[in-house]
């Protein structure tokens, strides 16, 4: 409890709504306590980090991003993600916030379920100072501003930051509608694909379910992310089965079951196909790259 208490103490965080703060100037955990944080996760809020100056590397859902000066980086719920190790001459914000805090909001952000499957974002230096001007203000809020029950202030510096990152998110791009009943039908496949994982329904299933046609639900995922159902389900899988491959103890035989596949042969081809490499030949490249 202690630990947990040390993790808390280290950020802004406001007593009522789920959301809170961090950057530079609030220190790093000691190196026990950091290295349990290390560990990969599955995100349960959003958060949005800013680089300001210097560079860092994350790991989202097990693809490596390195963020540089004037880029944002927004998460998921359900994405897989390894935090960071510690850079130097790096300066950042970085705001936290839940699935209930963002239904607070007077409007939706079509970003944050990611349309155009690209979660780094290079600002401009004019959207990048008002963008680093709300953090601070939200920093400066969370600071001051914990048990107070007036929190519309700080909802609207949160929707006003989410309405440039939105903006800067489709710059030179058409923005999602979200009225769209089609953006609405993606968002409702991304839900039953996060839900339905590893039972593995099939195109045809998931689509009668959103009372479209196969045909119909291909055309509307394909839009909005640039791959058939299939592909879509079929990497978010995988991801998963590297996941549970790099960070669990199961057998390759447990996993295929976990993963919903009935034969552990047939998962392994499966894998190899879908990642170019065999079980044992990316858990040789995993400890490789680990120094084990």
């Amino acid at each position: 409890m202690q630990k947990t208490n040390e993790i808390h103490n280290r950020s802004q965080q406001h007593d009522r709504l789920g959301i809170q703060f961090n950057s530079t100037e609030i220190p790093y955990l000691s190196d026990d306590i950091q290295q349990k944080l290390l560990q990969p996760r599955k995100l349960s809020s959003y958060f949005i980090v800013l680089i300001e100056s210097g560079s860092i590397n994350y790991t989202l859902d097990l693809q490596d991003i390195t963020l540089t000066e004037g880029q944002l980086l927004f998460a998921m719920p359900n994405q897989i993600f390894i935090p960071p190790h510690k850079a130097d001459n790096l300066t950042y914000y970085k705001v936290i916030f839940d699935e209930n805090t963002l239904a607070l909001l007077p409007q939706q952000f079509s970003f944050l379920i990611n349309p155009l499957n690209t979660q780094k974002i290079s600002l401009d230096e004019a959207i990048k100072q008002r963008v680093q001007k709300v953090f601070e203000i939200l920093n400066q809020l969370l600071q001051t501003d914990k048990n107070q029950s007036d929190t519309e202030i700080i909802l609207a510096y949160l929707n006003s930051l989410l309405a440039e990152v939105n903006s800067a998110y489709f710059k030179n791009k058409e923005p999602a509608n979200i009225l769209n009943p089609n953006f609405s039908k993606f968002i409702e496949f991304k839900l039953a694909v996060e839900t339905h994982l590893t039972e593995q329904p099939s195109i045809h299933t998931i689509a009668e379910k959103l009372a479209l046609t196969t045909n119909g639900l291909y055309r509307i995922v394909k839009e909005y992310s640039g791959v058939s159902p299939k592909h879509f389900f079929t990497s978010r899988l995988m991801i998963e089965a590297q996941r549970k491959l790099r960070y669990s103890n199961l057998s390759v035989k447990e996993l295929a079951y976990e993963l919903g596949f009935n034969d552990a042969d047939y998962f392994s081809k499966f894998f190899k196909k879908c990642t170019g490499k065999s079980v044992t030949e990316f858990l040789e490249n995993t400890q490789d790259l680990s120094g084990k």
